[in-house]
């Protein structure tokens, strides 16, 4: 079951990242925001995310507050989504989407390593777990 949910999760995960790229390229290209179901496509993506994310905590027995790699995982999270929503909807001149876009991008490789490595400073500190 935990390698099924994980699976389901680093799927999620990949395909949240690839959406919000393809997004962002959407708004400096100046095309018009997805309707319909294109529209909808992240949120569900996300929501799988989130839910996968809430079953591997439970089942693996990690809590919040008392797993450092798990911790920094949800502080690169609330990042991610803040350059996140600045790069596509709040910045108000292109330079400053393109930084908030940078930060994202940096955010969410800090999340994937910290992840792999199970160390809260991910790939900076030095190696594999």
């Amino acid at each position: 079951m935990y390698a099924t949910l994980k699976l389901v999760h680093v799927t999620a995960v990949v395909l949240s990242g690839a959406g919000f790229v393809a997004r962002y390229v959407l708004t400096v290209t100046g095309r018009r925001p997805a309707r319909g179901w294109l529209a909808a496509a992240p949120h569900a993506v996300d929501s799988v995310l989130l839910a996968s994310a809430l079953g591997l905590a439970w089942i693996g027995g990690f809590r919040p507050l008392e797993v450092p790699w798990l911790d920094a995982k949800l502080v690169g999270l609330a990042l991610y989504i803040v350059a996140g929503t600045i790069a596509l909807k709040r910045g108000r001149t292109a330079g400053v989407r393109a930084t908030a876009f940078a930060m994202a991008l940096l955010a969410y490789a800090w999340i994937a390593s910290a992840a792999l490595t199970k160390h809260p400073f991910g790939w900076l500190a030095g190696g594999m777990a």
